[in-house]
């Protein structure tokens, strides 16, 4: 999964991939700046752990009022080229300021 930044209307996700943690940090505290009240962090795979810090670096250091609203795990399917189905990990934190 490659890392991506994406702003879908009111919902302000942050995809996690295999940057450094420092990356996702400076996306999710960006929104908080640009007057979002809400930011979601979603990971699946190995990228899980990485969400978790993003999310407790931004608590913790960058947006002191940032509480975790809410936390979902869940499995994905996904289809590899060889057409093997696999179950992957994902989590989606979301943090507020509200």
């Amino acid at each position: 999964m490659t890392a991506e930044e994406k702003t879908t209307g009111e919902e302000n996700t942050i995809f996690v991939g295999n940057k450094a943690p420092m990356s996702y940090v400076l996306a999710v505290v960006t929104q908080f700046n640009s007057g979002s009240k809400e930011v979601n962090i979603k990971a699946r795979g190995r990228a899980i752990s990485r969400a978790v810090d993003t999310a407790e670096i931004v608590r913790n250091r960058f947006v002191s009022n940032a509480k975790v609203k809410d936390i979902k795990i869940g499995t994905e399917s996904i289809t590899n080229e060889e057409g093997r189905t696999s179950n992957v990990s994902s989590i989606e934190i979301t943090l507020s300021t509200a």
